[in-house]
């Protein structure tokens, strides 16, 4: 996850649904721009390690599928990403004045924020916001991922069949979202499936490596 919403930030930022649409409509990964929003690793632009694929704001904040490069630092990342190394995600924007508010609310301050110029999602040591994991790291053809994600929702939904807190079924639902914005993500990626010719996946590894992000 890059952002989390509802929440105050260690800048003393709550960040809002809706944020971040101007920005994904402008440069998202849809968008015409030659200036996409980037995936970099310290909020520095000598460190772009792959691409967005996807982001999208959903009801817990803004969720980002990345693509990894095949160049040494997206190689880099992949392995922190694997070892748990690399845990939490930030972002780099601009502010803009008359989308925010400062509010006072038991004894401290705080900016509400329903606007910003989103540049960059970062991967980080330590984000701004503690509630921004990342959520799968998958490799593999379409078809094995496909069928990683069908085996993780068989599960999911045996889970809820066994009952449990309030809080135990939202996790589980949160799970299944993930799984189905995974899974729509699939169907409109380039992902090398098992047709592809030897020379032709090795070409195109950089389309196996997904990171699902969560600021």
């Amino acid at each position: 996850m890059l952002s989390k919403f509802d929440n105050i930030d260690s800048d003393g930022d709550v960040i809002r649904k809706g944020a971040f649409s101007k920005s994904i409509q402008d440069r998202g990964p849809e968008s015409p721009s030659n200036r996409k929003i980037a995936f970099l690793r310290h909020h520095d632009w000598e460190q772009q390690i792959g691409k967005f694929i996807s982001l999208e704001e959903t009801g817990d904040g803004l969720v980002a599928i990345g693509e990894l490069g095949r160049s040494s630092k997206g190689n880099d990342a992949l392995l922190d990403y694997q070892d748990g190394i690399i845990k939490e995600h930030s972002i780099g924007f601009n502010y803009i004045q008359d989308k925010m508010d400062l509010v006072t609310a038991g004894g401290g301050d705080f900016w509400d924020i329903k606007e910003v110029a989103l540049w960059e999602g970062s991967a980080v040591t330590f984000g701004a916001n503690a509630l921004t994991p990342t959520l799968d790291v998958s490799k593999g053809t379409k078809t094995e991922l496909i069928d990683k994600i069908n085996e993780k929702m068989s599960g999911l939904i045996s889970a809820i069949k066994s009952g449990g807190t309030d809080e135990r079924l939202y996790n589980i639902e949160m799970a299944l979202k993930v799984c189905q914005t995974q899974f729509n993500t699939l169907l409109s990626a380039t992902v090398p499936d098992e047709t592809t010719q030897p020379d032709e996946a090795a070409k195109s590894n950089s389309n196996d490596f997904y990171i699902k992000l969560l600021k």
